[in-house]
């Protein structure tokens, strides 16, 4: 691979079986550098297995993988130098308050003693934590943990993060915190993998969705091109009288009317020249409308659309 501006993580035909069973088929993946990209799917798909191997703790049954311009294989020592790696549990030790971690931390990074001292007190006060600091990690709450997990994943300055579910449990206050957190390192040139099953995580961060199943990615693209691809889009018109209703409905191939809320569903992409076609064929029949608003499909409708499952978030209400 060349050294120059390679992507953030490159993967080509990657492929793991545990006894017998195919977890990952062939997986190809590009994440440019500076960019979240957010792996989705159903519970047992192979995220977990995924960041394994890209952070260098599973071995592939085949294909490559280069994670900051490093191969996974051939250089793994280089690969560990520059990631970090955030999962759904904390990986800290309770015991020990959370100053002594982010020291651990530093030691096992080899920072100088003053340059150690001073990432630490910069991440104490980015993630809100330096009240906290030197009280037992044991006695922080969820929000406290997850963000300690991720001071702890950079106090070496890693140029790739992998979050493996990492806002699971928390209240969304808390969720919102972690956004912003990583939003930050983003606009700092960090490249995030992220693996998820909220969809509305990885709506509001990701550059680019991957969705597996069993064991393919069986959709990927912006959030916005892959809510396109999926049929259900409509324009909602609401109108005055049943009148004005059936003149509208009239008109609309394709069209579902509910008579009772005077409110007639119009097919629709969502884009302007479309919405623009409906109120010109309105206008040209002389009918009003007394409201009008725009509905697309969101990333549930992909996930369910793609792979035929409910999100877990989506099981766990119905």
């Amino acid at each position: 691979m060349s050294s120059a501006r390679p992507p953030g993580i490159l993967a080509r035909g990657l492929s793991k079986r545990f006894a017998g069973h195919t977890v990952l088929d062939g997986i190809d993946i590009t994440v440019e550098e500076g960019t979240v990209f957010a792996l989705l799917g159903p519970n047992g798909a192979g995220k977990t297995t995924m960041v394994q191997i890209m952070s260098t703790l599973l071995l592939p049954d085949a294909g490559r993988v280069w994670v900051a311009g490093h191969d996974v294989l051939a250089d793994a020592d280089a690969v560990r130098g520059a990631i970090g790696v955030t999962g759904q549990f904390s990986a800290f030790d309770e015991l020990m308050t959370g100053e002594e971690n982010l020291r651990l931390m530093a030691d096992l990074n080899h920072l100088d003693r003053v340059v150690g001292r001073a990432r630490i007190s910069e991440l104490l006060e980015r993630f809100d934590l330096t009240d906290a600091a030197r009280k037992p990690a044991a006695t922080y709450s969820g929000g406290m943990r997850r963000r300690l997990d991720l001071a702890m994943t950079l106090v070496g300055s890693p140029e790739v993060i992998f979050l493996d579910e990492p806002t699971t449990g928390l209240d969304p206050r808390s969720r919102h915190t972690m956004w912003d957190s990583i939003r930050g390192l983003v606009r700092n040139g960090v490249t995030i993998f992220l693996t998820t099953q909220y969809l509305e995580e990885a709506d509001e961060l990701a550059d680019r969705i991957a969705v597996l199943d069993h064991g393919r990615i069986v959709a990927e693209g912006t959030p916005d091109e892959l809510k396109r691809r999926i049929p259900g889009g409509h324009v909602r018109l609401q109108f005055a009288t049943p009148d004005a209703l059936r003149a509208a409905a009239g008109l609309f191939d394709g069209s579902a009317d509910d008579v009772d809320k005077l409110v007639l569903q119009v097919p629709s992409d969502g884009t302007v020249s479309s919405l623009r076609k409906v109120l010109d064929r309105l206008d040209g029949a002389d009918i009003e409308i007394e409201h009008l608003s725009i509905h697309t499909p969101d990333l549930d409708d992909v996930f369910f659309a793609v792979t035929g499952h409910a999100t877990a978030l989506a099981e766990v209400l119905s």
